[in-house]
């Protein structure tokens, strides 16, 4: 099977194991090490609360840091897996057609049989709930057999991404280099020469909080609007847009940073990156903003193009996205394609395999500034291969959109979250929408959410049935006031 689907899965029924959580711990400060950082959250910073509001570090600083009253490291350590674990949900959509689910949290059955349903897929095994309290790869250490299994089995297994349990090596290796934003910040300016339509925006390093509020001050003294950054960090999290007005209103830049520490925006001590800021213009209906590329680096190191889509970004955090015909301009999708496979091949080179992402924003030229490089499965990918999937099944031309974290206005129960989604299916059909269920397991959270999919052939369709949903979920709440 030629393609990204072939180098990805060799056209066969694949294992999926939601190990995102897995993936964000080995970016974790610990105590006795300095500059890693913990990207934890919903591992992609998700809910209203930061979109996945991410996990702070264990490592304190003198200058911006947790309170001593504040939670231990073991309840924040059970945070992050949590709401990482709930994210795991995409896992129902690594490969078009899975054979297997390996998912950390419980989740019911007939999420599973509804998705089969819609997209044709053969019987699918679930493990669930294997991993409540820890890793995935501790779950499967405690379950040999199990492990065993899913290794030995016809196809391929798919993680999210690669971790230090799998071994250590090129692989690993590449992950660790590129995930971190300077480094691939650097890639990017090697390349970006070659490439008419791409700017980079500039970045320079501060050694810790101390550092970076003296460039911070001193470029809100010229007027200039920062983005302040960890090295790494998931969906937003670790990265904050600060102008000059919000630096003064927050009282300078070391209390502003003592802030963003405490709420958890940024990780406390710690290397930062400042990067220029990227004026995309006024916001308006026909602006292009955030733009990914994604694509598949194979065993023998060939590179194949996925897409180009279109995301959505609330300030930094990533809330989903939109792919498929039409959807991102003939010029600039061709510019994104361009330069993310030059990306591509030098990732391929430094030993990386597999799915990788390049993240855009764009300027009032409309050109192309890359932002950040994925070495892993991201929320895209998933937008990726149900499009694929679905014109495989139901003939060509879908549009497919995620919504990772859609606030619901009550905390549900997944048997009370299935019969609220079921009664809205219909009424997205009939806007010729396909509802797709995705993360279903954060129902009862503190603020209760759902990632979900749709699919249509118009944009106009896929708004519809998303208005549609947005009231419905809202109005969860003055029903549940109404039954007081």
């Amino acid at each position: 099977m030629d393609g990204w689907v072939g180098a990805w899965t060799g056209g066969r029924r694949a294992v999926h194991v939601g190990n995102v959580a897995d993936f964000n711990e080995q970016f974790l400060l610990e105590p006795s090490s300095r500059g890693r950082f913990t990207v934890g959250g919903f591992a992609s910073g998700w809910f209203p609360s930061g979109r996945f509001a991410a996990g702070s570090s264990s490592a304190g600083s003198s200058s911006a840091g947790p309170s001593s009253a504040g939670p231990s490291a073991a309840e924040r350590r059970a945070d992050r897996l949590r709401r990482a674990h709930h994210y795991a949900g995409l896992a129902v959509g690594y490969s078009p057609d899975p054979a297997a689910l390996v998912l950390p949290a419980e989740v019911d059955r007939s999420w599973i049989d509804w998705l089969a349903r819609e997209l044709d897929w053969g019987p699918v095994e679930l493990f669930d709930g294997i991993a409540p309290g820890g890793t995935v790869a501790e779950a499967l250490a405690a379950r040999p057999a199990l492990a065993e299994r899913l290794a030995t089995g016809p196809g391929p297994v798919l993680f999210w991404g690669r971790t230090p349990d799998r071994g250590e090596g090129p692989e690993l290796a590449a992950v660790r280099r590129y995930e971190a934003k300077d480094a691939a910040h650097g890639l990017f300016t090697a390349l970006a020469q070659d490439h008419p339509g791409v700017r980079v925006p500039r970045q320079e390093p501060a050694d810790g909080p101390r550092a970076a509020a003296r460039r911070l001050a001193a470029r809100a003294a010229r007027g200039r609007t920062t983005v302040l950054k960890s090295p790494h960090g998931v969906g937003g999290y670790g990265t904050v847009v600060i102008t000059p007005a919000e630096l003064s209103a927050a009282g300078g830049a070391r209390a502003l940073l003592r802030r963003l520490a405490r709420e958890d925006t940024l990780p406390s001590g710690g290397p930062l990156l400042l990067e220029e800021y990227v004026d995309g213009g006024p916001a308006g209906s026909g602006r292009l903003r955030d733009l990914t590329f994604d694509a598949v680096i194979g065993a023998d190191g060939r590179v194949h193009p996925v897409g180009v889509g279109e995301m959505a970004v609330d300030g930094t955090r990533y809330q989903g996205v939109t792919v498929g015909p039409g959807v991102v301009p003939p010029g600039a999708a061709a510019t994104a394609e361009r330069f993310g496979l030059a990306v591509g091949e030098r990732l391929a080179e430094a030993g990386h395999r597999g799915w990788y992402d390049i993240d855009f924003v764009t300027d009032r030229e409309r050109r192309l500034a890359p932002t950040e490089a994925n070495l892993r499965l991201t929320g895209p990918a998933i937008a990726f291969v149900l499009r694929h999937r679905l014109d495989e099944v139901r003939g060509p031309g879908h549009l497919v959109r995620t919504l990772d974290a859609m606030p619901l206005g009550a905390r549900l129960s997944q048997e009370a979250l299935h019969g609220h989604l079921d009664r809205l299916r219909p009424a997205c059909g009939r806007l010729g929408a396909t509802l797709l269920p995705l993360i279903v397991t954060a129902g009862r959270e503190p603020e209760p959410a759902v990632g979900l999919a749709l699919a249509a052939r118009s944009v106009e369709a896929l708004d519809a049935a998303q208005a549609l949903l947005g009231a419905a979920h809202h109005a969860l709440g003055r029903m549940f006031e109404a039954l007081r």
